[in-house]
């Protein structure tokens, strides 16, 4: 196998020589060791991820198959149960912290859906990705799809539900990857339904990617660190311009190419700092308008929605009353139920049963939720856009710590109720759950407050207030119900 100088046998150097940052130089450090580990390991990583799959299959086929547990059945007796809780409970909030805190790595280490994507672009038609793919919406898009169809099958109880979701999304990137790219990842970059929520967490994250463009544009014409390890950046990222860990699967594929790529640390958040020519005027709205809309409305507002709904008097007492009204007015056909889990939830042993008429509630309750919780952020978000100058799609972005918190005190719900069946009480946990909110908030607020070049203190008070609303949710879901 050839090598090229200064590397070891499989063609990747010991240690990065001289990676600079902001004219210093950087030499070795453990992060960029580590960065360089994992593209002198891709092999390991490969068989990390197939193991995955495995596991993910498991976990979410299996249940498909057997019976559905009693209401009593220990949680390490059932595998269905079992199964529920690793990927509900343990799995998803997990994989929330780990892009929060680690970038995307879940995405480029971990992920089965796509790996799987990913290796079947490699033998499929490679055909060029259609304009109408490359349309900023789609992560919406998909987000909320997914979110209320879940809500309407109980994805969160039943595993028939997440086998067709689930099972669904990765058949879904499969069949993307066969058609479009070369072994690439075209699924992950631009239809998969949490790859916008990802996006906005990895701007928090403390660790990223990073290429020194003079340190790239300097390396000899050509100059490749290993030819044994050729680059491939399966999410389409233009590793020359590699600077935000949005789109970055931190799969380390690129560590050390032509000595200027790394992995590097930065202070948490300091993303959203960086602002861009242009994101002070008008023109910046276009480019940040579906991730803002994604932020408010969707980890704000639908997923809010989505958590709290099962759990709403205000929902069960206005289905009652529309229930009563339509049967008074001798409409019926909305009280029957179509009979098709895959369509609305559809368990009578466990007396779980949707009519047409609970659907149409489900869906109103979380769009009201999401409008809501959504206006109300997006009023006190103008104001900050008035006194900061800083257009509202990108001012909006300091608000992900709080978002991301959100999000994971939902999916925490999952855990402490299949913790509870088995008897196994969390008293602390609300508690917990509330300081996290309060501290993201805060977060939020500074970052709100460090990013303004005027109107510092408008901007961190509008920012306080918009998060107020979704805090107050919270705590009547925590105390109240």
């Amino acid at each position: 196998m050839g090598t090229v100088p200064g590397t070891k046998e499989d063609g990747l150097p010991v240690v990065m020589a001289s990676v600079r940052e902001g004219g210093s130089a950087v030499s070795g450090t453990w992060l960029a060791r580590l960065g360089l580990a994992l593209r002198r390991h891709d092999r390991a990583v490969q068989k990390l991820q197939w193991g995955m799959t495995v596991c993910y299959a498991a976990l979410v086929a299996v249940p498909a198959l057997l019976p559905l547990p009693g209401a009593d059945t220990p949680l390490c007796d059932d595998f269905t149960r079992y199964a529920r809780f690793i990927l509900w409970g343990i799995w998803w909030p997990l994989v929330i912290l780990s892009v929060m805190t680690l970038g995307r790595s879940w995405c480029g280490l971990f992920c089965p859906e796509g790996a799987l994507s990913e290796w079947v672009s490699a033998h499929g038609a490679g055909r060029g990705i259609p304009r109408w793919m490359k349309w900023g919406g789609w992560p919406f898009v998909a987000f909320l799809g997914t979110t209320v169809f879940g809500q309407l099958t109980r994805i969160y109880r039943y595993p028939e539900p997440t086998f067709l979701i689930l099972g669904g999304s990765t058949a879904a990137a499969m069949a993307v990857g066969l058609a479009y790219g070369r072994g690439k990842r075209v699924w992950c970059r631009h239809l998969c339904p949490v790859s916008g929520v990802f996006a906005l967490l990895a701007k928090v994250a403390p660790v990223h990617f990073r290429t020194d463009r003079d340190a790239w544009d300097s390396a000899p014409a050509g100059h490749r660190t290993s030819r044994a390890h050729a680059v491939n950046c399966a999410p389409l990222i233009s590793i020359r311009r590699l600077e935000s860990a949005s789109a970055c699967h931190m799969c380390g594929r690129c560590a050390g190419e032509r000595g200027a790529v790394a992995l590097r640390g930065r202070p948490p958040a300091s993303e959203i700092f960086r602002l861009r020519p242009g994101d002070t005027l008008p023109g910046a709205r276009e480019t940040g308008r579906w991730p803002a809309r994604l932020l408010v409305f969707g980890m704000l507002g639908v997923a809010l929605g989505a958590f709290q709904w099962s759990v709403s008097p205000w929902f069960a007492d206005a289905t009652r009353g529309v229930a009563g009204w339509l049967t008074t007015q001798g409409v019926m056909w909305p009280l029957q139920d179509p009979g098709h889990w895959w369509l609305l939830a559809d368990y009578p042993r466990t007396g779980d049963v949707f009519s047409w008429l609970d659907g149409a509630m489900v869906i109103a309750y979380i769009g009201a939720e999401a409008l809501v919780i959504g206006g109300w952020v997006v009023a006190w978000m103008r104001l900050a856009e008035a006194a900061t100058g800083i257009v509202r799609e990108r001012f909006v972005e300091v608000l992900i710590p709080f978002a991301g918190v959100s999000v994971f005190v939902g999916l925490s719900f999952l855990t402490t109720s299949g913790l509870a069946g088995d008897r196994v009480p969390l008293r602390w946990a609300d508690a917990m759950r509330m300081l996290l909110l309060a501290a993201a908030a805060i977060w939020s607020a500074v970052l709100a407050r460090r990013l303004a070049p005027r109107g510092r203190g408008v901007a961190a008070a509008a920012t306080l207030i918009a998060a107020a609303l979704p805090l107050a949710a919270w705590t009547v879901q925590c105390y109240l119900w």
